[in-house]
């Protein structure tokens, strides 16, 4: 039986999609249930196949498929494992489809990383057969920054291209690299949209770096506040835009309290947090100053983590389409292949706004 599957995924069978189920091989080769999982065991001994838990197995790729090299390199915290899941998870689902190798840990990146070391580590993986870096850059320092930037030299110097996910490198507003990212501006727009939609008149924004992403969420803040003027459900005198900054060199907690802090004083009914658990962490602070969420304010967090609707109060939030933006990444790095002297360029991805408790109509 193993023999007999071995030899259709050698004629390529279910490339790099996945397999039926056990019941459905059984079913599909007239045997057993029993037989069947022997028969994908001894394919899983021999590294023919992969089980991800909770869905099912697939073909691992065969040597001769794209190798490439995705680098995460997300801010320590709670949110770290949770973030780092949803976007690996992206790469891990179109390679189920392409099939391709994937390495997470190709490339280890700190703060005092220099170009000489980052382009070492870069002619490594191309001789182990990497051809391009997908990389996420820190959010957290200038020194952080400094690091993209050395590592991103080094890949190109060692012949790696990079494409860029999510964000661009920290301070830096020209688009020097291909980029493939959220549609911040809309995203942001429709946040606050939804939010005057449920009866908010003063709605703010809570943003922690000056990221590419950051800043075309305040691009679609102002442009959301701008137009609610004219609309009819905010009332006159036009809103005041209110952008508060996260504090970064604080413990979570006092960062926390911090932004609740302004939310009181600029006395917000609506607000609009740059990710998850920013926004549980301040609903948590509000809740403590007796502001009710969401009678009393409506949140909104970015990213979709399990945190958001596994909270007490269910988040509303802005999904992170991790397959669609890893898919892109991977057309725009083969055309990065095709095409080594065209300008860069950044591509933004749609996605959807999950509406949940915390912004229940007032």
């Amino acid at each position: 039986m193993a023999a007999r599957i071995e030899a259709e995924l050698t004629a390529g069978a279910w490339d790099g999609g996945k397999m039926p189920s056990v019941r459905g091989i059984a079913t599909q080769y007239g045997v057993s249930v029993v037989t069947a999982s022997r028969a994908l065991q001894v394919l899983r001994d021999k590294g023919l196949i992969q089980t991800i838990e909770r869905s099912g197995c697939y073909r691992i790729p065969p040597p001769t498929a794209d190798r490439w090299a995705v680098c995460l390199r997300l801010t320590p915290g709670a949110a770290q494992r949770e973030t780092f899941s949803i976007a690996q998870a992206g790469f891990l689902t179109v390679a189920r489809r392409l099939p391709m190798h994937l390495s997470f840990d190709a490339f280890e990146v700190t703060s005092a990383l220099t170009t000489e070391e980052a382009r070492a580590a870069a002619r490594k993986a191309a001789a182990d057969g990497v051809k391009g870096v997908f990389l996420l850059p820190s959010r957290v320092s200038t020194a952080e920054a400094a690091a993209d930037v050395a590592f991103v030299e080094g890949c190109q110097q060692a012949g790696l291209r990079v494409v860029l996910i999510e964000r661009g490198i920290r301070g830096q507003i020209a688009h020097a690299h291909d980029l493939v990212a959220i549609d911040d501006v809309a995203a942001a727009r429709e946040c606050v949209e939804h939010l005057y939609a449920t009866g908010r008149r003063r709605v703010g924004l809570v943003v922690a770096s000056p990221t590419t992403s950051h800043n075309d969420r305040i691009a679609g803040y102002l442009h959301a506040v701008h137009d609610a003027q004219f609309s009819d459900f905010v009332r006159k005198p036009p809103p005041t835009p209110v952008v508060i900054r996260q504090p970064t060199d604080l413990p979570t907690r006092e960062a926390y309290a911090s932004v609740a802090d302004e939310v009181v004083r600029h006395k917000l009914d609506g607000v609009v947090c740059y990710q998850d658990y920013s926004a549980v962490g301040v609903i948590v602070e509000l809740l403590q100053r007796r502001i009710r969420v969401p009678k009393d304010i409506g949140v909104v967090g970015f990213d979709n983590l399990p945190i958001a609707a596994e909270f007490s109060i269910p988040l509303t939030t802005f999904d992170y389409p991790g397959e669609a933006m890893a898919d892109i990444a991977l057309r725009l790095m083969k055309h990065r292949l095709e095409n080594p002297t065209r300008p860069p360029v950044k591509v933004v991805v749609p996605s959807t706004l999950i509406i949940r408790a915390s912004t229940a109509p007032t």
